[in-house]
């Protein structure tokens, strides 16, 4: 069972200062409100209701926290372990760029989204949702030069990948590759950007992404260690 499925609900938030004043490793989920954000990170822990998906984009306007581990895993899925102690925090950020939102909410999000990607000392990386058939919008762009900075990884899902033939699948995975490779740091170093192919409808690219990210929260190392 992979340890996302073990992801409950934690809080939420709606200001940088509520914060949690945990400290372990926190990966933060972006995307635009309609790239299918919720109904991935849903997917990736195998929970239909985990994190709220509507048909109208843009609901969900707080930062909400999904804590990894703890007291509560005991009662999971019939789980016979039990991790008193939280090991990793999944975080759902707003959606961003959807029209009908009023501007004084955009402004709020954008100062919530931008402050928390740019300065959250136990942010361990961002996956970013992106729809494979409209890779990097403006607002994506502008969400990979807030992170930039951090030196911190960056894994790309390119989400709807079923709405794409074989041909277009593999042409949006080179454009984002290309693309991510094109930034480096002062010494000509690539960052460590990756991305990859993924459907929550035909449920590919499910593997892929949930290594990725047990990787960067240093869990996949819990569970080699624990492994007989």
């Amino acid at each position: 069972m992979s340890q996302l499925w073990q992801a409950r609900f934690f809080t939420t938030v709606n200001h940088l200062r509520d914060l949690p004043k945990t400290q372990v490793p926190e990966i933060a989920f972006a995307g635009r409100s309609n790239a299918g954000k919720s109904t991935a990170l849903n997917v990736l822990c195998n929970q239909k209701k985990l994190a709220f998906a509507s048909k109208t984009p843009g609901r969900t306007q707080h930062i909400n926290y999904f804590s990894i581990g703890g007291a509560h895993v005991g009662q999971h899925r019939k789980d016979e372990t039990r991790v008193d102690e939280i090991r990793a925090m999944l975080v759902d950020l707003p959606g961003y760029g959807y029209a009908e939102v009023s501007g004084s909410a955009k402004f709020h999000w954008q100062e919530l989204l931008g402050d928390y990607v740019r300065h959250r000392e136990q942010l361990a990386a961002l996956v970013m949702i992106i729809d494979s058939r409209r890779p990097f919008t403006e607002l994506d762009i502008q969400m990979v030069e807030w992170f930039l900075p951090t030196g911190k990884p960056l894994h790309c899902i390119l989400s709807k990948a079923d709405k794409l033939n074989r041909n277009e699948a593999t042409n949006a995975l080179r454009q984002a590759n290309t693309f991510l490779a094109s930034y480096v740091d002062e010494n000509g170093a690539p960052f460590p950007f990756t991305a990859q192919l993924f459907s929550s409808l035909k449920r590919t690219g499910i593997d892929e992404a949930t290594d990725r990210i047990l990787t960067l929260l240093g869990l996949n190392t819990i569970a080699e260690d624990q492994a007989p």
